[in-house]
């Protein structure tokens, strides 16, 4: 007797959805100084190519992360209120000053992130984890009485010093208390690349479980090269949120060696020929891109915009 096996696509979300975070963990990383104009532009770009949300900025102090220090500029000159051709437009933000920060610069989407092992937090927030959570909470509050959206960001969940030294019950506990709070939605950072698929399913199930109907993000460092089958596990668990960055551009200036998030070009290819609808135009994002590469003179570890680039190039005028 045959055994018959599911479809394999019946166990696949049908839409999923992308947060492009190049303009902020990508161009942080680059340490010469990228014109607004060119920041303006490239969201702009990546808004016509149809990504749903644009993480923008990241008001932290410029001492910290240079490259950050034009974010009211950047605002001023985007329609953050309304959003941009659909998209929705956001900036993170680490401490009280960053979002009193945000709120001036007209953030109605705000994504806050705090660490959920005491050495990450020190190391990027100078506070323990303990000091983090009472002062996201009030972050949290402050952000939601102005009307404002909130993404809770937890940093480092599948491992700092060393895969799973994050205890899988503390990121339960935190998820509980901001999801009671009423944020719009939970992000699990793999910050260091440590994560694999086993982890997922056990982080996300175990997640699901205690939140409810709150989403889940996932926002996945490519530093170890198991990003996107880091995401599909995720798929098959039934997340349809990911941050994703341009080319795959980016890290983390407080962890040594952390590469970008997967890139965005090879993310919506995968998905595409999984039969998962995005609604974004690969070329266009491929594109875009690449004129930050020509701009900034260097290359970017993800794969489809060079390679629809070269194909672009051999087509016949």
């Amino acid at each position: 007797m045959t055994e018959t096996r599911p479809d394999p696509k019946a166990i696949l979300p049908d839409t999923v959805e992308l947060c492009e975070v190049g303009p902020r963990d990508g161009f942080q990383m680059e340490d010469t100084f990228i014109p607004t104009d060119l920041k303006v532009d490239t969201i702009r770009a990546l808004a016509e190519a149809g990504l749903p949300r644009i993480q923008v900025t990241s008001f932290v102090h410029p001492k910290w992360v240079p490259q950050m220090r034009d974010a009211e500029e950047v605002c001023d000159r985007l329609p953050m209120a309304d959003g941009l051709n659909g998209a929705k437009l956001s900036g993170l933000v680490l401490n009280r000053k960053g979002l009193g920060r945000a709120l001036e610069a007209g953030c109605r989407h705000i994504d806050l992130s705090i660490a959920t092992h005491d050495d990450h937090s020190m190391d990027n927030a100078n506070m323990p984890v303990a000091d983090a959570v009472a002062e996201g909470t009030n972050m949290v509050r402050e952000a939601r009485t102005e009307g404002c959206d909130v993404q809770m960001n937890f940093q480092t969940v599948f491992g700092y010093r060393e895969p799973g030294d994050t205890p899988l019950g503390h990121v339960v506990d935190l998820a509980v208390r901001f999801a009671e709070l009423g944020v719009e939605s939970i992000s699990l950072a793999d910050s260091t690349g440590m994560g694999n698929p086993v982890a997922m399913r056990r982080v996300i199930r175990a997640l699901r479980d205690s939140i409810g109907e709150t989403p889940i993000v996932l926002h996945l460092h490519d530093t170890r090269g198991l990003g996107l089958a880091n995401l599909v596990a995720a798929l098959e668990e039934g997340v349809t949120r990911f941050d994703t960055s341009l080319a795959g551009m980016g890290g983390c200036p407080f962890i040594e060696g952390a590469t970008g998030n997967v890139a965005t070009e090879d993310t919506v290819y995968l998905l595409d020929q999984m039969g998962v609808h995005t609604g974004i135009d690969l070329h266009a994002v491929a594109s875009a891109s690449r004129r930050v590469e020509d701009a900034l003179d260097t290359s970017f570890p993800g794969k489809m915009h060079r390679l629809l680039g070269h194909e672009s190039s051999q087509t016949p005028a």
